[in-house]
């Protein structure tokens, strides 16, 4: 029986290690948008990745440039309240009214009422508080994040203490999750549908050269399954991530390109559940670069 497991844990070691390999080697389709800063995509076929077909693009830029401006950006800045109606908008046109050179999905968010359902602090002002604060254990979505402080951006580990996120100083903080690595060791994720099932998925990941990745992984259909969060952490540990964390995803997925057709839309979002760039979610807030 130990024999039989050993070989089981082996066969899971190899596969994913081949599957690490195919990422570092494969051939990237880039674009250059600006000074240190590139679109990479990629669609495998033939069941090539994770024995799946995978349509994937990333948003790479050196955290050292000076040239762009990360930030977030929502819908509409009112506080939350979970009884006012707020607005949802599509990527894309929350980007272009922007101005912005590219941008991604970010957090979850309440599709009924709008407004994120985690914190959200832009420029200094708090738009969104975490929904859920009367908790035991908070959900994974609030207990990690990402910061943006004079411009400088990083994924945070926070705590299962409910009002954490509120001592955060920075100026530009996102609640999100759950998070994938930290400090170059990938975190032990709960088994769980939503972790362990293949979805259209979003994140964001720091490089060990100090490069931002914005990444999007399609799904939902036979030309891009999607991923489990296992397998989009071998996927940012493949791409040299030394912090990685998730964002909202299904079809809320979205990258959005200035100038690029399609109004910018560069994967494929699954909410008309066709493969096209046609299937975008209207979303509360998303991650930009301008």
């Amino acid at each position: 029986m130990k024999k039989l497991l050993f070989f089981i844990l082996l066969a899971h070691f190899c596969i994913a290690q081949d599957d690490a390999a195919i990422i570092k080697n494969v051939t990237w389709e880039t674009t250059k948008l600006g000074k240190k800063f590139y679109w990479k995509r990629i669609h495998f076929k033939q069941k090539e990745l994770f024995d799946a077909n995978q349509s994937i693009n990333i948003l790479e830029i050196s955290l050292t440039t000076k040239k762009v401006k990360f930030g977030f950006a929502t819908v509409d800045s009112i506080k939350s309240d979970p009884q006012i109606k707020r607005s949802l908008q599509k990527t894309s046109k929350i980007a272009a009214d922007l101005g912005a050179i590219a941008a991604v999905n970010a957090g979850f968010f309440d599709m009924k009422n709008g407004g994120a359902v985690d914190f959200l602090k832009i420029n200094g002002t708090v738009v969104d508080t975490t929904r859920l604060s009367n908790v035991t254990r908070l959900p994974f979505h609030s207990i990690s994040g990402v910061v943006i402080e004079n411009n400088k951006v990083s994924i945070i580990k926070g705590e299962q203490t409910a009002g954490w996120e509120k001592k955060l100083t920075q100026a530009n903080v996102l609640l999100t999750g759950p998070l994938l690595m930290y400090n170059g060791v990938a975190e032990e994720l709960a088994k769980t549908a939503f972790n362990d099932n293949r979805h259209p998925r979003t994140c964001a990941c720091v490089t060990n050269d100090r490069k931002l990745l914005l990444v999007t992984v399609d799904g939902r259909s036979a030309e891009s399954f999607g991923m489990t969060l296992a397998e989009l952490t071998t996927l940012a540990k493949a791409l040299n991530c030394k912090d990685a964390i998730n964002f909202d995803g299904g079809g809320s997925t979205t990258m959005y390109i200035k100038g690029q057709p399609e109004s910018g839309v560069v994967n494929y979002p699954s909410d008309n559940k066709l493969f096209d760039h046609a299937g975008e979610r209207p979303v509360s807030n998303i991650f930009y670069i301008k």
